[in-house]
């Protein structure tokens, strides 16, 4: 998220090796045992998370899920279905699904109607039978759906759920709002394909992440809109849009197939910046290596959303992001690609670690910024240094955020200027191949703090621990390496 205003492609989508690594310096994001004797026991109603303990659920693991939606106007309810494909983890005598705000109509599992209570964000499931440990299972959940229905959050976030628009809807799903988008598993390390089924009237045209399977025309002048994220993705980076949009499709680096989403009145006004797209692909492929997903683009968003989002393979950029200037738009965009490698593709094992994903993407986007006529990313990190203690105090260590200040200034400049500290220390050409083993090595997978730590020791040689735990948890800012004239601000 930025706060500024199946094609095969061979060896450029090949897994590195995995990479061992220990447990996390955070507290780890865990679920309830399972029983040991297989007697069914209730499946854990979150997976602990220090932030947002209730967020996920244990005892199952979806394998997919399939979104079912009959879309019929803006801020107008809607009948929707969520199917998931789901494997137990554990015998389960019930289980939760993160549900939030809408209709509830009925529950099956593995087709029989099945007890469903909801007690907040909570929606548990108690199924006829009890389900086996190991068994693959499948739960439908119908409900009537609000797209008018959002939250708000006092940091960067703003507003977030359903986002309304004049002629449709996008989504906004970070951190936790998917749950009014659909029943999830709502926590950014549990992650699956979702096929997205979307009915529209006829004028309207409906987007998700992914691939563009099939459009249908329907009856009653409708048209239904498949697609297929092709791989896993968490809950949060979820995009579903309808509008009067018009679908542009170029090509990037390698043949990399591109599609922007833009209502049909911003197509010209916002060509100029949008077509810089490639360039930025090239320009992170030659820092980080091959791109990590099948395709990408940009929805640009009709909206007064001051945030842009990373939605995974069709990033959301708001209108005002893409009509002011050339710095300030590609600033945006290079932020939210460089989510795709950082965050989409390697993802967060708890929200603790979101210092891992807005650091590297304000890090890459004021890198960028520079060389194209940007401030200076140094003169931008000392300032960062000087109110790195008044962060600390305000908003927490970078990887010590409380659930109210998450998404504030610490996670963005201030987790920079901890890889710009990394940096410094181990020089430019190691800092490079720590980047390339994180997103090669983790590709597809979930990974934390810890394991970061880790890495960029066994990268570099050295234990690096002794330096990055002040910079990532403590409550003074250490000297920068390599500049002793540096100074943090007094506290207030």
């Amino acid at each position: 998220m930025s706060t500024n205003r199946t094609i095969h492609r061979g060896a450029r989508l090949a897994l590195a090796a995995a990479i061992t690594v220990a447990a996390a310096l955070t507290a780890p994001v865990s679920q309830a045992a399972p029983a040991t004797d297989g007697k069914p026991s209730p499946g854990a109603p979150g997976l602990g998370d220090p932030l947002f303990p209730l967020d996920g659920n244990g005892g199952y693991r979806v394998d997919r899920y399939y979104l079912d939606f009959d879309w019929q106007a803006p801020k107008t309810p809607f009948e929707a279905a969520t199917t998931i494909r789901a494997t137990s983890t554990q015998a389960l005598s019930r289980f939760n699904l993160d549900f939030a705000g809408n209709t509830l109509h009925a529950v099956t599992v593995n087709g029989s109607k099945a007890g469903a209570s909801r007690e907040g964000d909570e929606l548990t499931v108690t199924p006829k039978t009890p389900i086996r440990k190991g068994s693959s299972f499948t739960v439908r959940v119908t409900y009537t759906a609000d797209p008018g229905q959002t939250r708000h959050r006092d940091d960067a976030i703003e507003d977030y759920g359903w986002i309304p628009t004049p002629d449709g809807t996008v989504v906004y799903p970070q951190p936790n709002g998917a749950r009014m988008i659909f029943p999830a598993d709502d926590h950014p390390s549990r992650r699956a394909p979702i096929t997205f089924r979307i009915s529209t009237p006829s004028d309207r045209t409906a987007v998700a992440n992914g691939k563009l399977v099939s459009r249908v025309e329907v009856p009653g002048d409708r048209v239904r809109w498949t697609y297929d994220s092709e791989q896993p993705l968490s809950t949060q980076l979820v995009q579903l849009a309808v509008g009067k949009f018009r679908l542009i499709d170029s090509e990037g680096p390698g043949g990399l197939p591109l599609r922007d989403v833009v209502p049909e009145a911003l197509v010209e006004p916002t060509a100029k910046y949008r077509k810089l797209t490639p360039y930025h692909v090239k320009w992170l492929e030659e820092r980080l290596g091959p791109y990590p997903f099948n395709r990408y683009g940009v929805l640009v968003g009709d909206t007064d959303l001051g945030v842009a989002l990373e939605t995974q393979t069709l990033s959301l950029v708001p209108k005002a992001d893409l009509l002011g200037t050339k710095v300030d738009a590609e600033r945006n965009l290079v932020h939210e690609l460089t989510h795709q490698w950082f965050g989409n593709s390697v993802a967060l094992e708890s929200w603790s670690d979101l210092w891992v994903s807005e650091g590297h993407a304000r890090f890459y986007e004021r890198l960028y910024s520079e060389a194209g006529g940007g401030d200076s990313f140094e003169a931008a990190m000392k300032t960062a240094y000087a109110a790195h203690d008044q962060w600390r105090k305000d908003f927490g260590a970078p990887a010590e955020p409380t659930e109210p200040n998450l998404f504030k200034r610490m996670r963005y400049d201030g987790s920079a200027l901890v890889l710009y500290a990394l940096r410094e220390q181990v020089g430019d050409a190691t800092f490079q191949r720590i980047e390339r083993a994180w997103v090669s090595g983790f590709q597809g997978r979930t990974a934390s703090t810890r394991d970061f730590v880790d890495l960029a020791s066994k990268v570099a040689g050295e234990d690096l621990e002794g330096f990055l735990r002040p910079w990532l948890y403590g409550s003074k800012t250490p000297p920068m390496p390599g500049h002793p004239d540096w100074v943090v601000d007094p506290v207030t």
